[in-house]
């Protein structure tokens, strides 16, 4: 399996044991993580040719990603 770019964790390497204890602690911020990790996956199976999709659906996916990340990137500020 290929490494996948983009994860929280490679992201935010200062909030790693902020971003633990809120996916623990926070079902918000763990639904915000779950939604971000399956719709980076998604994207990287798409750019991988791993999985097709259509245009439309691949940009729609990467600015799902886009406002997940908006989000968590707001909690992890706060």
């Amino acid at each position: 399996m290929t490494h996948t770019p983009h994860e929280l964790a490679e992201k935010f390497p200062q909030f790693k044991d902020k971003i633990h204890d809120l996916k623990l602690n926070n079902q918000h911020f763990a639904h915000l993580a779950d939604e971000y990790h399956k719709a980076n996956r998604e994207v990287h199976r798409i750019e991988s040719e791993v999985e097709s999709a259509s245009d439309v659906r691949a940009e729609d996916l990467k600015k799902h990603r886009i406002k997940l990340l908006d989000e968590i990137t707001a909690i992890l500020h706060a």
